[in-house]
């Protein structure tokens, strides 16, 4: 099932053939982002048994001239307060050299029809570096508000 957008990009879920191309956009993203080098064992690992287990999320991938030129990759969320999921995107990338040209825009398209379509999905989230001001304008300009929630964490040594 593949989504036209100017008949330049598709939209399809991503499969263990493209392992790789997510690893390394995966990587050029942490680094672009938060400046940080992210293990490669570690990401194969965590983003091919992602890409094997339907229950921890998926991956969707725009394509133009049969090259990946961005990704996102969804994971899930309960919410006991509105018996429905969260779908929440995570790992954007989109090439330099294709951004600005609505691939993103294409991606999150498809991660609304598909949650709508799922029936017990509530909304639709995502979290964004407070410095990263540029995506932030993108997010709100597709409709996506700032949440009245700030994020905490702990993290673990693995």
């Amino acid at each position: 099932m593949n989504a036209k957008a100017n008949g330049e990009f598709s939209v399809r879920r991503a499969t263990l053939d493209d392992l790789e191309t997510i690893v390394r956009h995966n990587a050029a993203m942490a680094l672009e982002t938060e400046a940080k080098t992210l293990d490669q064992d570690t990401l194969l690992a965590g983003v091919g048994r992602l890409l094997s287990d339907d229950l921890r999320g998926f991956y969707l991938v725009a394509e133009s001239a049969g090259q990946i030129v961005g990704q996102l990759m969804v994971t899930f969320e309960w919410s006991d307060w509105r018996n429905a999921y969260f779908w929440w995107i995570q790992s954007v990338y989109v090439a330099p050299e294709f951004r600005r040209k609505g691939v993103y825009r294409l991606l999150e398209s498809r991660v609304k029809s598909q949650a709508q379509q799922q029936g017990d999905v509530c909304g639709i989230r995502l979290y964004v570096d407070r410095d990263n001001l540029v995506a932030q304008r993108v997010y709100t300009n597709l409709g996506m508000n700032h949440a009245r929630y700030d994020l905490f964490e702990v993290e673990f040594d693995r």
